[in-house]
């Protein structure tokens, strides 16, 4: 039988996490959906608006989602959980809407494009149908993939951006700018309110192992002792905002008034290259991994930084936590994630 490392016991949420910041609400205790809500996002929005008081559905087709990410949810008894898919309708009496359904990372919306097209377009649609319906205030998780491969650097809300049409990643790309376009018409035209956020690059717990993006990419690999792959010359720019930091801001957007609509960008104006987050990584970690190099994917953006002075005038938002903070918290939930795996592995063995 293989022999593992034995698993560690587990620690204290937030010595993991960090401490999970609550926002109190001022009003009455709502009834809120989240769509996506077992993703990497909505799991911590789910949790977040569960400490607030609020009551949570969340739904999920499970086809990024996982199980686990909500398991510690089911607890409360103001949490529910519907497997559904947003390209069908639904009809549930709610207050707010969190619309986060889609797969974010390059793979997961690449092994499907039809649906990464559906699930941003037809989702939208039927959740903001929903929205008109039940009077409910709606939160769009747009995407910095919005601005393309920019021209502007860094990106600020009135760029129209520098998108392929129909490259890889164009489903996804196009597919929440047609997303944004509905929710849009349907402010003018309907009435609904709506809360646009356009999200840079995030991290933290509850990322998936193979989600192939680069900071889960980067810390798997150098955990497993793997070489670290870095596409390009690793020159190319990101800015990384930990998930905690995030949901403050979807949270402080949803406070707004109606007339404040959005697109507000929300993620970290610190920009990183990525052959640094490589060597940070490596160093954190205490890995022997080394870096190899393959090309570039196509219409794989060369700079990518918000401009956040919208957010901070409108949301009195920013990040506050640095990136060796985050990582070493992710870096942790990956190692505690990975020895259980092994475990459960060698227990089959």
């Amino acid at each position: 039988m293989k022999t593992t490392r034995p698993l560690p016991s587990r620690p204290n949420v937030n010595a993991l996490f960090g401490e999970v910041r609550v926002v109190r609400s001022k009003q009455r205790p709502r009834h809120i959906l989240v769509t996506g809500g077992a993703g990497f996002l909505g799991s911590h929005l789910c949790e977040r608006l569960l400490k607030a008081g609020h009551t949570v559905i969340c739904v999920d087709n499970f086809s990024t989602g996982l199980e686990r990410n909500i398991r510690h949810l089911r607890n409360f008894d103001r949490f529910s959980v519907l497997k559904h898919d947003v390209i069908h309708p639904i009809d549930i009496e709610v207050d707010e809407i969190y619309n986060l359904a889609c797969p974010a990372s390059p793979p997961h919306y690449q092994a499907d494009p039809v649906h990464t097209m559906k699930t941003c377009v037809l989702g939208a649609l039927n959740l903001l149908e929903l929205a008109a319906r039940t009077g409910a205030r709606i939160f769009q998780a747009s995407t910095s993939e919005i601005y393309g491969d920019p021209l502007v650097h860094p990106q600020v809300e009135g760029y129209w951006g520098n998108v392929n049409s129909f490259g890889p990643r164009s489903c996804y790309d196009e597919g929440k700018r047609s997303a944004e376009t509905l929710f849009f018409d349907f402010n003018k035209k309907h009435h609904v309110e709506i809360k646009v956020a356009r999200i840079f690059n995030t991290y933290g717990p509850h990322m998936r192992p193979d989600d192939g993006r680069v900071v889960s990419n980067f810390i798997v690999q150098a955990l497993k002792g793997q070489d670290i792959t870095i596409y390009g010359d690793g020159s190319q720019t990101r800015s990384f905002c930990f998930v905690n930091d995030l949901i403050d801001g979807f949270q402080q957007l949803m406070a707004t008034e109606p007339s404040f609509t959005g697109p507000v960008n929300l993620g970290n104006p610190v920009e990183f290259t990525i052959l640094e987050l490589a060597e940070m990584v490596i160093q954190m970690t205490g890995s022997r991994s080394k870096t190899i190099r393959n090309p570039l994917p196509t219409d794989d953006p060369r700079q990518r930084r918000p401009d956040i002075s919208l957010a901070r005038r409108e949301l009195g938002w920013q990040p506050m936590v640095p990136l060796a903070t985050g990582l070493e918290k992710t870096i942790h939930y990956f190692d505690r994630l990975l020895a259980e795996e092994a475990h459960e592995l060698a227990e089959i063995a």
